[in-house]
Parts: C-alpha cells; structure tokens; sequence
C-alpha cells in the first residue's frame, strides 16, 4: 500500500510538472512556428513555409534595427552598472541580521515589489521634477533600478554559502582587502555574480513598463517598438524577431554554462 501511495504521488507530481513544462514552453515554440510563415498574417499552424520574414526583417527593417540598437545599449550600460551596484549592496547586508542591514534589503528588493507602471511612472515624475527630460540615459537608469534587486538576490546568494575561513586565512597570510576580494572573494562568488548579469540583462532587453514610461519617439526600445507593431497590424516580423532573441538567449545561456559556470573554483 506504501509503494502504491508513493508511485501515485510521484505521478501526480510528474503530470503536474510536465504540463508546467508544456504551459511554459508551448508559446514560445508557437511563435518560432509562426515567424516562419509565408503569410502576411500570423496564423498558427501557417498555411505555407518561407523565411521571407527573416530576410525582410535584415534587410528592410531600419526602425526595428534601431530600436534594438537602443536596447542592446540601455541594456549593456544598465547591467555594467546594476553588476557592480548590486555585487557591493550584497556584499555589505549578505547574511547581516542588524536592523540596518534589513532595511537596506527591503530597500534594495523594493523594486520587485512595486508594480512595474507604477515604478516607471514614479520615475518619470522624478525626472520631470528634476527637469529632465526622457532620453537615454534617463531609460538607463530606470532600468538600472529595476535589474539590481536580481543582481544582489543572486550574489547574496553566493555570498552566503562563502567559508569565511578563507578569508580568515588570506588575512592571516597578510593579504590586502583588495587583494582577498580579487583572488578570493570574487573568484568564488562567480557563478552569482555572473547569473546576476545575465538576468540583469535578460530583464533589461525585455522590459516593457518603464520603458514606456521613460522614451519617446527618438529612443524606442525594441520591446516597445514591437508593442507598437503588434498593436497597428499584427506584423509578422514580430514572431521573426521573437525567434531571433529566442536562439540568441538559448546561446547565450549554453555557452555560460558550458564555458564559464562550469570552471568553478572548488
């Protein structure tokens, strides 16, 4: 009776995870079905096969190569910047229990909480008390809020599971603090720091909320400018772009994890 009551728990968890996977996963393959479409529609399944949508999307596309442009850019300034944040705020409240180190954290974590409008508009009312007006940089650091929180959950994570004895050591051994972070610190806390960035930037090219809050016409996110296509006529370059950044994040992942997560300092 106990084998047969575990093997009918260990069903229902599987089933159940198994239509988590499909739910997850069952959009995104989708729209890789539909950006192969010889429609001017999206349709799904689509009624003839063509890769003319990839081929328009590189060749007579200017307005979204611009706005992924802006993107890529907003994105790698804004995870440069949420890194090296977010990697000192870990550094200095990770495992504290003192009330200042709680409050900094919910500070810090504030941005997950908040409704993402809410937030971008909170931001564009700052800047325009401030008398500034929506542009690049303003688009930058609006993101650079919103990814930090990632960055300090994942290397406080990381930080966590540091053995201080050797830190204890290098210090006995008479190194510098600057030389125990470089050689011993950030050696260790690699794998956090690094899956802080990577969502970090993940996070930044796909948000929508504060991006509409903080650009204008002269600097349009990609997400937002496919908004914008999708709200006029459904264009199918859409699902083009969708597949593009689809491979490029399964890429980007598989090399992180095969070059670089798994030369981990033991």
């Amino acid at each position: 009776m106990l084998k047969l009551r575990n093997l009918s728990y260990e069903t229902v968890v599987g089933l159940l995870a198994a239509a988590s996977v499909i739910l997850l996963v069952a959009p995104t393959l989708v729209i890789l079905v539909m950006s192969f479409t010889g429609d001017f529609l999206l349709r799904f399944p689509p009624r003839s096969w063509s890769v003319r949508w990839y081929v328009e999307l590189f060749e007579n596309s200017p307005q979204i190569a611009a706005s992924a442009w802006i993107s890529l850019q907003v994105a790698f300034i804004s995870t440069l910047a949420s890194t090296t944040l977010g990697t000192l705020a870990a550094l200095a409240i990770a495992g504290r229990k003192s009330t200042w180190a709680v409050a900094l954290d919910s500070l810090f974590m504030s941005p997950m909480v908040f409704p993402a409008m809410s937030l971008g508009l909170a931001l564009l009312l700052l800047l325009s008390m401030l008398g500034l007006r929506p542009s690049l940089w303003s688009l930058t650091v609006g993101h650079t809020v919103i990814v930090t929180p990632f960055v300090i959950r994942m290397v406080s994570a990381a930080v966590q599971q540091l053995n201080p004895v050797l830190l204890d050591c290098s210090a006995s051994l008479g190194a510098r603090r600057t030389f125990t972070f470089f050689n011993v610190t950030l050696p260790l806390i690699r794998p956090g720091l690094l899956g802080g960035a990577v969502i970090a930037f993940l996070t930044s090219i796909d948000h929508v909320p504060v991006s509409l809050m903080l650009s204008d016409p002269r600097v349009e996110t990609l997400p937002v400018n496919l908004w914008i296509l999708l709200d006029s006529n459904l264009d199918v370059r859409v699902a083009s772009v969708s597949g593009i950044i689809v491979a490029i994040t399964l890429v980007v992942i598989l090399v992180l994890d095969r070059r670089m997560l798994g030369h981990v300092p033991r």
